[in-house]
């Protein structure tokens, strides 16, 4: 049965149409999907347009959003990502403070965990017991968010531009299994490609920033 255009106009102003879940102060997230194809991001710059992408699409595109990521240089060291996401203060899509600056984020942390660490659309990151485990995220970073010392290892796959040689840094969303509770540096990978990343619980994911 039809309702009258009155009747129809305030029942559509009675019961607004619906938003999104993200609080407008929305500045961190994890990537509800890696690029497909590993630890192989497109470097710096094809992580950060995913970053980009997944934010526009909960409609928070006008900020300027960075991948926490580092990167390694033969001879010295890389890009840290800390260096890259800005000064804080940051949020979760619900509006939950994750940190108010960069040293309350890597030297006082004890906020990001498996409720905390959600995606952009606010769902819960896979971790231990869930079907499949997620929780590996990758940084490429020390637990002080600063790019590795020149050595042996490669931490980065090639700075996120391989899929095959390498073993990244990956920290855990649940901060659980491994042996060490980092949000940004709990182990290393068996390798770069997908099924590596599989393997030990991950999917490419990685966790995007405001910085502005």
């Amino acid at each position: 049965m039809r309702l009258p255009l009155a009747l129809s106009i305030v029942a559509t102003l009675s019961c607004p149409m619906m938003v999104e879940a993200q609080d407008a102060r929305m500045s961190f997230f994890v990537t509800s999907q890696g690029v497909g194809n590993g630890a192989d991001l497109g470097g710096l710059a094809g992580a950060d347009a995913h970053c980009q992408e997944l934010a526009a699409a909960v409609g928070a595109g006008n900020r300027t959003w960075r991948a926490y990521l580092s990167t390694e240089v033969e001879g010295g060291r890389g890009e840290s990502a800390r260096n890259r996401i800005g000064d804080g203060p940051w949020y979760n899509a619900h509006g939950v403070l994750i940190a108010a600056d960069a040293d309350e984020l890597h030297l006082y942390n004890r906020t990001i965990t498996k409720v905390t660490a959600i995606d952009q659309n606010g769902n819960q990151i896979n971790g231990v017991g869930d079907t499949p485990n997620q929780h590996d995220i990758l940084t490429g970073s020390m637990g002080d968010g600063l790019a590795f010392f020149p050595d042996d290892a490669d931490h980065t796959c090639n700075s996120w531009t391989s899929s095959d040689e390498g073993s990244p840094m990956v920290g855990h969303t649940d901060r659980f299994g491994g042996g060490n509770p980092s949000w940004n540096a709990a182990h290393q990978p068996g390798g770069c490609s997908q099924a590596d990343l599989q393997a030990t619980g991950g999917a490419g994911l990685f966790y995007c920033f405001a910085a502005d």
